[in-house]
């Protein structure tokens, strides 16, 4: 399954020693891919292949349970190599590998 969305960079920094920039799956997309029959992972992790711009990489999405939502991490590398910000937009193609 490939799913493409627009989205906005934000600060995660719910505990004091973590802090992360996320983007959020639509809820439409969200409730698609919790629909996908796969094995269970932990925190409800689902594994993909996430493109950003030109920079390509695998990680896993996290189900939000405030927003019922996915959650990608965006790393400081994929940051920087794309030129995001927080509050900026952000283009994404998820490939869902758990299918």
């Amino acid at each position: 399954m490939i799913i493409e969305f627009e989205g906005e960079v934000f600060l995660w920094d719910a505990r004091a020693d973590v802090a992360m920039h996320l983007t959020s799956v639509p809820p439409e997309l969200s409730e698609d891919i919790r629909e996908i029959p796969r094995p269970h992972r932990g925190f409800g992790a689902v594994r993909v292949i996430a493109r950003v711009g030109g920079s390509e990489w695998n990680t896993s999405i996290f189900p939000d349970k405030k927003t019922e939502t996915y959650v990608l991490p965006l790393k400081k590398a994929v940051r920087n190599a794309e030129g995001l910000v927080e509050g900026g937009p952000v283009r994404v193609r998820l490939e869902v590998l758990d299918a």
